[in-house]
C-alpha cells in the first residue's frame, strides 16, 4: 500500500487570481518565553486544495456540511491529459475508469495541466459522477470558469481543486478528500489523499 498527499502546503499554496491570500500568526511562542506555541491564520475557503460546493454558484445550494461523505471518500480513477478536455476526451476518461474499477468513475482526478471544457463539463453532469478533481485552481478555463462550474454544482458534483498529482501514476486508487466542516461555506479547504489498492 502506497499513500499519495496530493494537497498543497496552505501557506505557500497556489492562489487563484483575486481571492486573499493566506496568512500565519505566531500568537504565541516558545522561543519568546510563552508557555507554548499557538498559531492563528486566516484564508478565503478556496485557497490551496479544496472543494468547491454548490453553495459557491447557487444561493439555494448546498454548503460543505450538507454534501455526503461518500461523495468525498471512495475509490477513483486518475488520468492524465493535456491540454482542452473535449466531449469526446471526457467519453474516453469515464470508459476508461469504469473498465478499471467499479465506482472508479464516481470520482475522475485529471493529472496535468488540462482545463475541463463547456462540452465536457456536460458529458460528466450526465454521468452522474460524484466529484471531479484537476490541478488547477479552478475547473474550466480561467478566465471563463462560471459556465463550467454551474454545469457541475448544477448536478451536486463536488469540485476537488487544486490537488497536486506529478507523483501519481494513472489508476485506480481509494480517495479521501473529506473537507474541514465549515457549516454554511461555499468552499472548504482539505487534506487530500490517495490510497493505492
Amino acid at each position: 500500500m502506497e499513500i499519495y498527499d496530493i494537497s498543497q502546503e496552505v501557506f505557500s499554496c497556489v492562489v487563484f487570481p483575486g481571492d486573499p491570500i493566506p496568512k500565519r500568526e505566531e500568537v504565541l511562542k516558545m522561543e519568546k518565553g510563552d508557555i507554548c506555541n499557538l498559531t492563528a491564520f486566516y484564508m478565503c475557503a478556496h485557497n490551496g486544495t479544496h472543494i468547491d460546493a454548490p453553495y459557491h454558484f447557487y444561493e439555494k445550494g448546498k454548503a460543505v456540511e450538507q454534501i455526503p461523505l461518500d461523495k468525498l471518500v471512495g475509490y477513483s480513477y486518475v488520468c492524465e491529459h493535456s491540454g482542452d478536455i473535449t466531449e469526446n476526451d471526457a467519453k474516453v476518461i469515464l470508459e476508461k475508469a469504469k473498465n478499471a474499477h467499479t465506482g472508479a468513475e464516481k470520482r475522475i482526478l485529471i493529472k496535468g495541466n488540462a482545463t475541463i471544457t463547456y462540452e465536457a463539463s456536460l458529458v460528466f453532469a450526465n454521468a452522474n459522477i460524484y466529484l471531479i478533481g484537476n490541478e488547477s485552481q479552478t475547473v474550466g478555463p480561467e478566465d471563463a470558469p462560471i459556465p463550467v462550474h454551474k454545469v457541475l454544482l448544477d448536478k451536486e458534483i463536488v469540485l476537488l481543486e487544486g490537488i497536486r498529482l506529478e507523483k501519481v501514476p494513472e489508476g485506480v486508487y481509494l480517495l479521501s478528500s473529506a473537507p474541514l466542516l465549515l457549516g454554511g461555506s461555499d468552499g472548504a479547504p482539505c487534506r487530500a489523499i490517495l490510497i493505492s489498492l
